[in-house]
């Protein structure tokens, strides 16, 4: 008979972390859409998991504020909220600035982000949202790993889904082409260890999406 004893049993709080990460990437990429009730039994349902750590994931999810719910009334879908994209993008270049200051990317670093700008080409000549997204975010993720900072990376990791939310509801209308060009030259920034461009740069890129998003 198989011994399992010695298998450690997974932990309420990573059955929490999975409910997080599924129900935020629906509401980012609109699965979820606006105004859409959460009922923690039909989502826990859903998952394949119990209603505690949905009911958790739910919490949390207010925190960010991609969830609003009011007591013993409702739990739903959160609306866009201009205010709250402008003070997110804000925030997110900036922390993106400071990232692109203090990274020492190597080689295979700047490679990986090549890469990464690479596959955005292709999913935006494609038209392939959810592929363009996630590629950009790698673009930009890989800077922030060599940076080391992990409330930084923390900070980012909860705010930046505000922007991505939007961003698929209004890729259509977003010149991502340009966005290509962008990355381009932050990564040859970043390799000469131009540290003052790759800010600029980042600057550029997150105010040419601030304006945009607040035009959508």
């Amino acid at each position: 008979m198989l011994d399992v004893s010695a298998l450690p049993k997974v932990s309420r709080s990573l059955l929490r972390d999975e409910a997080y990460e599924r129900i935020r990437h629906a509401i980012i990429d609109g699965s979820l859409p606006p105004g859409t009730p959460l009922r923690d039994a039909d989502l826990a349902e859903q998952l394949g998991l119990s209603r505690a750590p949905v009911r958790q994931a739910l919490l949390r999810l207010a925190e960010d504020r991609l969830v609003v719910s009011k007591p013993q009334s409702y739990t739903r879908v959160a609306e866009f909220d201009a205010g709250d994209v402008r003070d997110a993008v804000r925030l997110v270049r900036a922390l993106h600035e400071l990232v692109v200051r203090e990274a020492r990317l190597g080689t295979e670093q700047i490679a990986e982000m090549r890469e990464a700008n690479d596959r955005f080409r292709s999913a935006v000549a494609e038209g392939d949202v959810g592929k363009a997204i996630e590629a950009d975010d790698e673009v930009h993720d890989i800077p922030v790993r060599a940076c080391g900072n992990r409330a930084v990376a923390a900070t980012l990791d909860r705010y930046t889904p505000l922007l991505r939310r939007l961003e698929y509801a209004r890729f259509s209308s977003l010149p991502a082409h340009r966005s290509v060009a962008r990355h381009e030259e932050l990564i040859a920034a970043l390799e000469s260890g131009d540290e003052k461009t790759a800010a600029q740069l980042t600057s550029t890129i997150w105010t040419d999406l601030e304006a945009l998003l607040e035009d959508a």
